[in-house]
C-alpha cells in the first residue's frame, strides 16, 4: 500500500492498488484449491479403509465358519458370497498342505468382483483336523 495525496487535514489516505488485490485473490484461490484437494484425498482414503475393514470381516467370518465346521479335508478353491454393509462380497478360499498331515493353511481372499479378478484383502489361518474322543 502506498499513501496518496494528503487531505485538507494533512493526513494521508492509504489503500490497496488493484494489483495488490489481484495478488491477494490469487493467493486465496491457491490456498482454497490445496485445501479442497487435501479434503478429497482424505475422503478417498476413508472409503478405502472402510472397504478393507468390511472385507476383513467377511474373510474372518469365513475362517470362523471353517474352524466350527468339522468337515475334513477342506475343499480347495471353494467360492462363495456374503452380504455385508449393503454390498455383496465374494470370497474364495485356497487350501495349502503343511508338513503336518492333520493341518492345513487356509487363505481367504475377498473382493467385490464376482469373477475374482482383484481382491480387497485376504486373511489366512491354520486349521487342524478335529479328532473325536
Amino acid at each position: 500500500m502506498r499513501p496518496t495525496k494528503p487531505t485538507k487535514q494533512g493526513k494521508f489516505i492509504t489503500g490497496m492498488t488493484l494489483l495488490e488485490v489481484l495478488i491477494a485473490l490469487f493467493i486465496f484461490a491457491l490456498t482454497g484449491t490445496a485445501i479442497m484437494k487435501a479434503a478429497s484425498d482424505h475422503l478417498t482414503g476413508v472409503g478405502q479403509i472402510e472397504d478393507i475393514t468390511f472385507a476383513t470381516w467377511v474373510a474372518n467370518n469365513r475362517l470362523t465358519q471353517l474352524h466350527i465346521n468339522k468337515t475334513w479335508p477342506l475343499k480347495n478353491n471353494q467360492k462363495g458370497e456374503q452380504e455385508m454393509a449393503g454390498r455383496k462380497w465374494f470370497w474364495q478360499q485356497r487350501v495349502s498342505k503343511t508338513n503336518d498331515n492333520d493341518m492345513v493353511q487356509v487363505l481367504v481372499s475377498v473382493g467385490l468382483d464376482q469373477q475374482y479378478r482383484g481382491s480387497v484383502t485376504s486373511a489366512s489361518t491354520f486349521i487342524a483336523k478335529q479328532t473325536t474322543k
